[in-house]
């Protein structure tokens, strides 16, 4: 890397809700003229390939079970340290932004011990682990919600309130506006099951819409994803429903998909709260009951409250209550196109913007105190 411009390194688990948020402030910051950089470890993903962003991974693991488990997972974490303290050697970086996930945290304790200044961002309404563990080191946490569980003052802590940073793709949907469903227009639903989980989804959604009164299952055009291992007995109950789904493992276009639809049925995590805050689409939200201390029951509960969202709990979410949610939002439509409004209300279109002034801020602060 060049020495004339100053190296921002973000660290980031390998997931989708860590490195969608680092990928959109890595083009803020190019944007302003830095450089920028990501450590991850080996099962880290990539940024978009029109970002030329040199990657470096590290060894890294979530804390294993036992003993044994244990003494295995601190040895990998402590070999990533060291593999951290080379890069950020060479790499010299005016700061290192943390975006929780294990493989984030050698970077960012490397970092601490060599006096460079870290940010953490958390993508959910609760502190996830990594940053809870690395907090009281930060200069400053940039937060995706008014009101996050878990982080404790510190006189030496910044606390921003940024938002989440999300796609471009996202960010251009804000000025489409939501299409109000009209009494007899077919009711357009978007079923985003995710990496985990998505079995729930594959099962409740088709058995829920068979019991719905003919004529709205004649107005219905869903499209849904679903785990490989799903796909085949989806499409069996939606065919003995009598409705014509369009089902996939995996879908290129969400964003389109979700400006298209009057509905999205999907889990609560960060990055998928924060789509549908920027484009302002009313959803159904299913919390992931495995995450960290219920992170996504935060998060939905956030949306919800504020009239953005409907929430059903895992364990409530059967063909019979989802059943009744879809007749009465397709009874009374005025009432998605309230909520899709009060969605778009917090979505935070500026994150990547405020995010990067919060960086810099923390470089600044580090600078004076020096």
């Amino acid at each position: 890397m060049s020495d004339s411009l100053p190296c921002i390194v973000l660290a980031a688990g390998g997931t989708g809700g860590h490195i969608f948020p680092a990928e959109a402030l890595a083009r803020e910051l190019l944007g302003r003229g830095y450089q920028v950089a990501l450590i991850t470890d080996k099962r880290g993903a990539r940024f978009s390939d029109d970002l030329d962003i040199p990657v470096y991974r590290v060894r890294a693991s979530s804390l294993g079970k036992g003993f044994i488990g244990k003494v295995i997972s601190i040895a990998e974490m402590g070999i990533g340290v060291l593999q951290a303290r080379w890069k950020l050697a060479k790499l010299k970086p005016a700061a290192v932004v943390g975006f929780g996930g294990y493989p984030s945290v050698p970077a960012l304790y490397a970092a601490t011990q060599m006096n460079i200044p870290i940010v953490l961002h958390d993508q959910n309404a609760l502190l996830g682990r990594a940053n809870l563990a690395m907090m009281g080191k930060a200069r400053a946490i940039a937060t995706s919600f008014p009101s996050v569980g878990g982080v404790k003052a510190s006189t030496d802590m910044q606390l921003v309130y940024t938002g989440n940073p999300v796609r471009p793709a996202f960010v251009a949907l804000r000025s489409q506006p939501y299409q109000a469903l009209g009494e007899s227009d077919p009711m357009r639903i978007l079923v985003l099951g995710g990496s985990l989980g998505a079995r729930v989804f594959s099962y409740v959604v088709p058995q829920a819409l068979a019991l719905l009164p003919q004529t709205m299952k004649r107005r219905i055009v869903i499209a849904q994803q679903c785990r490989k291992e799903d796909l085949e007995a989806a499409r069996s109950a939606y065919a003995a429903a009598g409705i014509d789904a369009e089902l996939s493992t995996f879908f290129s276009d969400v964003p389109d998909r979700m400006a298209e639809a009057h509905l999205v049925i999907c889990r609560a995590g960060g990055s998928t709260v924060a789509e549908l805050t920027v484009t302002g689409r009313p959803s159904i939200l299913v919390p992931y009951t495995g995450g960290h201390a219920g992170e996504q029951t935060r998060n939905a509960e956030a949306i919800a409250e504020a009239g953005g969202a409907w929430l059903i709990p895992e364990s409530a979410f059967t063909p019979e209550s989802l059943a009744v949610r879809l007749e009465s939002v397709m009874a009374l439509p005025s009432s998605l196109t309230k909520t899709a409004a009060a969605a778009r209300a917090l979505g935070k279109v500026s994150a990547a913007d405020n995010l990067a002034d919060c960086v810099e801020g923390a470089i600044k602060s580090s600078a004076i105190k020096g």
